[in-house]
């Protein structure tokens, strides 16, 4: 009995996603392809790894794969890349919105620290208008940043395009009553484009509350407070997308990679670590 990793990746994916659609976004496959792979995965075990109804959950034997799962593909990736690349030292500045730090950052720093232990990384989070300001001032090697058009950052390499969503509690919109948001202080891409939209199409709105924080904004929702928007592979599974009916259609959200050298092995090497992770 083998298992590929490609098959490894697939699970990870429905197991933290908690969906063989998200899974298969993340993937770059159709969800009838991730689907048979979990198949596959199940009969080559002889064991039911998760449930395929609502709520998914995986089962004990499952949560147990997934441990071994994380590992053996770690461990793939490192001798890859340990083989692949130099051992690489010296300092890198990253910058990044908050809610990507959130979701995304803590796998790509474990795997970087362990294949690169001689690189320090110092990272902040920001919003994307800042961060972009202080990347001209060239206090960041590379930042993270989300535009509404990928000609907001000509120079910048493209990550991904996908659509926001507004987020919450849909019994909240009244249409005898403005809309109520949660949403990021300026300057802020999600934001601009909410309140855009909106008044686009002639709706009332109202800030019901404001915060920087990723984890407060998501407090807030939760709630009851207010809707928000996010991109649709952020979304948490414990909060709901409000149907097209009942809010307008959001433009799509894009994502760029910023960087000033294009010469340094150790840059280069966390911004592979960074696409790979967001392009999964």
């Amino acid at each position: 009995m083998s298992i590929d990793t490609t098959t490894l990746q697939c699970f990870i994916a429905v197991a933290e996603t908690g969906s063989f659609t998200k899974a298969a976004e993340r993937m770059g496959r159709t969800q009838s392809a991730v689907s048979q792979q979990m198949n596959k995965l199940e009969y080559l075990l002889g064991k039911q790894l998760m449930t395929r109804g609502k709520p998914f959950f995986l089962t004990p034997e499952g949560d147990i794969f997934l441990g071994y799962a994380r590992q053996i593909f770690a461990l793939h990736c490192e001798a890859i890349d340990r083989f692949k690349e130099p051992e690489l030292e010296g300092e890198l500045r990253f910058g990044l919105p908050e809610n990507f730090a959130s979701v995304y950052l803590s796998e790509v720093l474990v795997d970087f620290s362990r294949i690169h232990p001689r690189i320090l990384l110092n990272i902040e989070c920001d919003l994307t208008l800042n961060l972009f300001e202080r990347f001209k001032k060239k206090h960041f090697d590379l930042v993270l940043v989300k535009m509404n058009r990928p000609e907001d950052f000509p120079n910048g390499l493209d990550v991904w395009s996908e659509p926001l969503k507004w987020v919450g509690d849909g019994n909240l919109i009244d249409p005898k009553k403005p809309v109520p948001l949660v949403l990021s202080p300026q300057p802020c891409v999600y934001r601009a484009s909410a309140i855009k939209t909106l008044e686009e199409t002639g709706l009332a709105w109202r800030l019901v509350f404001s915060s920087p924080s990723y984890a407060g904004a998501l407090a807030a929702v939760k709630a009851g407070m207010g809707v928000t928007v996010m991109p649709h592979t952020m979304i948490p599974n414990e909060l709901e997308t409000i149907d097209a009916s009942i809010l307008p259609k959001l433009a799509d959200t894009h994502v760029s990679l910023l960087k000033h050298r294009s010469d340094n092995s150790a840059i280069n090497t966390l911004e592979g670590f960074v696409l790979k992770k967001l392009k999964h």
